[in-house]
């Protein structure tokens, strides 16, 4: 299960970000695919990105004159979540990736969560909330709206999209200031902090996570457990990245089902399944 994750990881992000003229000369694609989102964080900005981020295209459908109900955004998110809920944070984010490799870094003690995990776990409702929806339509631009979660906070957006651009087009270098300077600052937090944390910007940060966590409980794709079988023997609850108990597997809006706990089960009674199976 590892092996495949990983392959699947790699795979979607060369898929989802192989516009490699875009990488060479700076250029971002504004193809027909644009109008078309992948389900994980993939800034729209980067050079190689194929099709927009749903966070992003969110918030463009929020920054429209005038309030509108962005139905066709709302529809991408039941759709993705009802059928594979966080498992695309787990399967199909390429910031997620780079933070899984960060954390593949050697280094001693090693965390699972944050101290005061418990109250900073809702931090990503708090940035859904006032960045996304509240900051595009009012709060940090007055009445002219504005992307705020991409503008002032998306790690993701600054090291898929700002670097490769401003490493490939002096002009850009040359407008450098204080907000890039601002987003780099969190982007080496979160890097320093992902090589001794496990994922933190998808466990505190990350306002896709707090959408699609809204479905683990009900979505298709399920982490089953199987109670009958189950010995006690916690190897799976050892094994889970963000320290979760068997009944929370799977359940629990922060299990990004990576597949750790069936993994690690010597008797097998996790397994991926859909849910009227379970």
């Amino acid at each position: 299960m590892k092996r495949l994750r990983l392959v699947v990881q790699l795979l979607f992000t060369i898929v989802t970000n192989g516009y490699l003229y875009g990488f060479l000369n700076g250029k971002i694609y504004r193809g027909g695919l644009k109008y078309v989102c992948v389900p994980g964080l993939n800034c729209y900005s980067c050079p190689g990105a194929v099709a927009a981020c749903p966070i992003g295209a969110l918030q463009a459908l929020l920054n429209q004159r005038g309030f509108q109900v962005p139905f066709a955004a709302l529809g991408f998110f039941f759709l993705f979540g009802s059928l594979l809920g966080r498992f695309v944070c787990g399967w199909l984010c390429p910031f997620g990736l780079v933070q899984d490799l960060l954390h593949k870094i050697p280094v001693f003690n090693k965390k699972k969560r944050l101290p005061c995990h418990n109250v900073l776990k809702y931090g990503k409702y708090v940035v859904l909330i006032l960045l996304v929806c509240t900051g595009s339509m009012f709060l940090w631009g007055g009445f002219a709206k504005i992307p705020a979660f991409c503008k002032y906070l998306c790690p993701s957006g600054t090291l898929l999209g700002a670097l490769p651009l401003l490493s490939a087009n002096e002009i850009l270098r040359s407008q450098v200031g204080g907000l890039f300077l601002w987003k780099l600052g969190i982007l080496l937090a979160i890097v320093l902090l992902s090589v001794k944390v496990y994922r933190p910007f998808c466990q505190y940060l990350c306002p896709l996570g707090a959408i699609y966590g809204w479905f683990n409980r009900f979505s298709l794709v399920q982490i089953c457990w199987e109670a009958e079988k189950c010995v006690s023997c916690m190897a799976c609850e050892r094994a889970c990245p963000v320290a979760l108990s068997r009944k929370e597997i799977s359940r629990s809006p922060e299990c990004i089902r990576c597949g750790k706990c069936a993994d690690a089960c010597p008797e097998k009674c996790l397994h991926f399944s859909g849910k009227d199976r379970c």
